[in-house]
């Protein structure tokens, strides 16, 4: 709620400091590496967020993101079926490529925040997660995107995690969180407006 505030504050000033500002919305196509005994699949999740970027006055640029971001994996163990939502809040700091002023390629180091983990399965009664696996997470991030007209823009993105989602070698994990360290992957595909 804070960070909401302080960019209420801080709009007027962006606007008059030639930044671009955007929002987006999509969804997520999630799984985990390293998933041998429970069968992970893919979980589709969404994605809200926005950046702030300086107006490009050329082919190179930068922009900041925030991002809020649902993970996770479906999964079926001899016991049970169900699925593992996670919720991040990813900050990707972006390069981008700007072909034209419609077209451009971004690319970027990622960190991010657990806020929830909780699992709703035919074998459990649901509930959280949060202890077993890590808070915070980072990797690398890359994508592109087009836009056609007035601000209207799509884009896909691929996020690879390169720290371990959870905490492998913890012999208390319930049957549904794999005994060996597993990585987030997403690709993301959405449509956003710059302001």
């Amino acid at each position: 709620m804070r960070i909401f505030f302080f960019m209420l504050a801080c709009f007027p000033l962006l606007l008059s400091a030639q930044i671009k500002i955007a929002v987006k919305a999509g969804l997520n196509f999630a799984n985990v590496s390293n998933t041998a005994g429970i069968n992970a699949d893919n979980r589709t999740g969404y994605m809200l967020g926005g950046y702030i970027a300086p107006k490009p006055k050329g082919f190179f640029g930068f922009r900041s993101e925030i991002i809020l971001s649902r993970q996770g994996y479906d999964y079926k163990s001899n016991t049970n079926t169900g699925h593992v939502n996670l919720d991040y809040l990813l900050l990707p700091q972006l390069f981008t490529l700007n072909f034209t002023k419609k077209v451009n390629i971004h690319a970027g180091p990622q960190i991010g925040f657990l806020l929830n983990a909780a699992v709703d399965s035919s074998g459990n009664s649901g509930g959280s997660l949060l202890n077993y696996f890590n808070k915070f997470t980072y990797g690398v991030a890359a994508g592109g995107e087009v836009s056609p007209l007035f601000g209207l823009f799509f884009g896909a993105r691929v996020n690879v995690g390169l720290n371990n989602t959870n905490n492998g070698t913890d012999p208390g994990s319930p049957n549904f969180i794999p005994r060996v360290n597993m990585k987030n992957n997403v690709v993301q595909v959405y449509m956003g407006w710059r302001l």
